[in-house]
């Protein structure tokens, strides 16, 4: 999380000294928005490899529900009235050690059933958006656009002198929607989606929130967010269900 503070830092620094607004639209060119809170997962079931060779089972057992602390940052460039890009980066990493029902064959390995397992789940998500602002009347805007993500993953189990990881990089194309609904003069409803289903596998970010402007230049905001996804393929079967709740700072020079 150093290296995560370190980012924010100097975001925040470079939001000052760059973010002037659009002239004549009001519209910030630069939006900086820190989001954290507690992650719950109701779901995180894995099987590797994902056929005879490898066992179904589900890393809440070692790792428990949670909560466990997260946080991500977005970065947005508004480089006209319509038009902007959004960077997000959102680490998250847990482990745990608990109990599991019967042997699981890993990665190659065979972890006897029973206490002392310790499991470690990491997502790491890099995203660049960008999307298009296609209304804007008084009271709501919405967007739609594209992401182009990159995961950083690792599933870890370890028991003794045993240990195996399955470590996965890779790239996910996914859609975007967005919405911004005023519903008094400094109380918004807030929508953000990333997501697409298809093929072997799935994921849909969403968050749901009601911000509140502090000032001119400040937002604060609270709700809800869901992470949900996986893939079923042959080297792999991992599907989790995260939960949060959030709590998110805009700032707007």
């Amino acid at each position: 999380m150093s290296r995560f503070s370190y980012v924010v830092a100097l975001t925040v620094v470079s939001a000052g000294v760059i973010g002037s607004p659009l002239a004549g639209q009001g519209i910030p060119r630069l939006e900086v928005e820190l989001e954290g809170g507690p992650v719950w997962q109701s779901r995180n079931d894995v099987q590797i490899p994902n056929d005879e060779m490898g066992t179904r089972f589900s890393l809440v057992d070692p790792l428990g529900r949670g909560p466990w602390p997260a946080g991500r940052l977005y970065v947005t460039w508004n480089f006209n009235a319509r038009h902007a890009i959004r960077v997000l980066f959102a680490p998250l990493s847990v482990s745990g050690t608990g109990a599991v029902n019967g042997p699981i064959d890993f990665a190659q390995e065979t972890f006897p059933g029973g206490a002392g397992i310790r499991g470690t789940y990491k997502f790491n998500s890099y995203r660049l958006t960008y999307r298009y602002r296609f209304l804007a009347r008084e009271k709501i805007r919405l967007w739609f656009g594209a992401t182009a993500k990159i995961r950083d993953a690792k599933i870890q189990l370890e028991q003794g002198n045993l240990t195996a990881r399955d470590t996965d990089v890779g790239f996910v194309p996914l859609l975007h929607l967005a919405a911004d609904w005023q519903l008094r003069s400094r109380t918004h409803l807030l929508f953000d989606l990333d997501g697409l289903a298809g093929g072997p596998g799935r994921a849909f970010d969403v968050a749901l929130k009601l911000g509140y402007d502090l000032d001119n230049h400040w937002q604060l905001s609270a709700g809800y967010r869901t992470l949900e996804g996986g893939a079923d393929v042959s080297s792999v079967f991992a599907f989790a269900w995260l939960h949060y709740g959030v709590i998110s700072l805009r700032f707007r020079p």
